[in-house]
């Protein structure tokens, strides 16, 4: 569709998609997205719009605000919104961007992650994997090919994805590989006996703020994340092994069955016998 507002260019594309029942429940998905061309004096201000947004600014610059907090972006900048809040932009210059309205059920955790780490607007030094999956999701509307959510969820996930895994400095302390990797040293070890002191000496920072970061990074302290793998490996034993549950006990990393039992009932709201004879 040829966008009719004003100040954008005539030739500016836009497309609109309502997404499935299914898609809603399962899926990220696209609601709309387009090419457009604005025109110097373009302004728009919203209290709310039902998406995400991500916009890739390929010419231009735009001025962006947020809740009172105001950005200047240029050319080849990622910008990402919560347009559930409100949200302005404008251009002095003009600018000209490719764009997507998104949602979907993993739609604001990825957004506060990739905030929380980038900013809402952000460059990464190589664009091309993000826009060649936004490209895609319009090449499907452009070419009316027959729309498949589940191949515009991945896209988008994707994108989202790219985002998530980009370093933005090597002068940037990377917390989200600081606990993947103490995530996989805990995986290897976790029938040991593992300190929380030691895995942050591990992580190279102080006791206090590596469980702070851990939890941030996790939802779990460092502790916690210790017990759910101990008892998840101990649900496996129970459910797909004749170990008894004294040797279960042992080989999860607890100290003695008295303990394991307690914190199995704990954590399950069953003894691990029961659980074990459970249909």
């Amino acid at each position: 569709m040829k966008s009719c507002e004003e100040l954008v260019a005539p030739e500016s594309d836009y497309y609109i998609y309502s997404p499935s029942k299914s898609a809603q429940d399962m899926f990220l998905y696209p609601l709309q997205c387009g090419v457009f061309s604005y025109k110097p004096g373009y302004y728009l201000k919203r209290e709310s719009f039902d998406s995400f947004l991500l916009m890739y600014i390929q010419k231009g610059e735009m001025d962006l605000e947020i809740n009172g907090r105001n950005f200047h972006v240029n050319a080849n900048s990622f910008v990402l919104l919560d347009c559930y809040q409100s949200h302005a932009y404008s251009t002095a210059v003009g600018w000209e961007c490719l764009w997507c309205h998104f949602d979907g059920i993993t739609a604001r955790p990825f957004y506060e992650n990739i905030v929380g780490r980038l900013g809402n607007v952000f460059t990464i030094s190589e664009p091309y994997p993000v826009l060649s999956k936004l490209t895609s999701i319009l090449k499907v509307f452009y070419s009316g090919a027959v729309v498949r959510e589940p191949l515009l969820s991945k896209y988008l996930n994707d994108i989202l994805t790219e985002f998530m895994l980009y370093l933005p400095s090597k002068n940037t302390v990377n917390y989200t590989g600081i606990a993947e990797e103490i995530i996989t040293y805990i995986t290897e070890h976790f029938a040991e006996d593992i300190s929380v002191t030691e895995l942050a000496d591990r992580a190279g920072l102080s006791h206090y703020h590596f469980i702070r970061t851990f939890k941030k990074e996790t939802g779990f302290t460092p502790h916690e994340y210790i017990l759910n793998t101990r008892i998840a490996t101990a649900q496996y034993l129970l459910k797909n092994t004749r170990l008894s549950i004294k040797d279960i006990c042992y080989n999860t990393g607890f100290s003695c069955e008295s303990v394991f039992c307690s914190a199995f009932k704990r954590h399950q709201g069953m003894t691990p016998t029961h659980y074990r004879h459970l249909e």
